[in-house]
């Protein structure tokens, strides 16, 4: 376990870095083409609720992405952290301005007194971030296990979508007990499906 544990640890490690290597430009440019796909994505296209998260230091970025969907009348639900329960809430979001501040890390989250929650059985859709990822859905978060357990609740008919840089697509993450896959990973190449 210990040995899977320093494994994961340094594919975040030398992810992360990668990741945070590219240039503002070349997030950007990589970004759009990414945004590109996910809006000729038939499962984003067909869903009605689609859970986003708020993108923060070198990730895909989704304000972009957020704000389109909502032009497409989507309804928008991002990930409020309850901390005290280690879990977290989906809320339903109508103005991406008033209904958002940074909470938890930082990280942009909706207002829990301005929105409403949105129980997991209604989202179609999941776009979950992630720092590396594999072929076979595969998933390295930031080590905390909030979407870990966020997946489990989720209908098995929601698709569990990852937004990465190619940079982030390593040959073979170790999974533990625990860990949960996602079904497809959208890069700025490719839309990879689950093996």
């Amino acid at each position: 376990m210990q040995e899977l544990k320093e494994k994961k640890s340094e594919i975040r490690k030398t992810t992360l870095a990668q990741r945070d290597a590219l240039t503002g430009k070349q997030r950007a440019e990589k970004t759009r083409r990414i945004m590109e796909r996910l809006f000729e994505f038939a499962n984003f296209l067909e869903a009605k609720n689609v859970l986003f998260y708020m993108d923060v230091d070198s990730e895909v970025g989704t304000e972009a992405m957020i704000r389109k969907a909502m032009e497409y009348e989507k309804g928008i639900v991002l990930p409020w952290v309850d901390k005290k329960e280690k879990q977290i809430v989906p809320l339903k979001i109508e103005d991406i301005g008033k209904d958002v501040r940074p909470g938890y890390r930082g990280i942009p989250e909706p207002i829990p007194q301005r929105c409403k929650i949105m129980p997991f059985e209604l989202i179609d859709l999941a776009i979950m971030p992630g720092i590396a990822f594999d072929e076979r859905g595969g998933r390295i978060g930031h080590g905390t296990g909030y979407y870990d357990r966020l997946i489990p609740k989720l209908d098995v008919t929601t698709r569990k979508v990852a937004l990465a840089f190619e940079c982030q697509i390593v040959p073979q993450i170790p999974m533990e007990p625990h860990d949960r896959y996602i079904d497809i990973i959208i890069t700025e190449d490719r839309t990879i499906y689950k093996i």
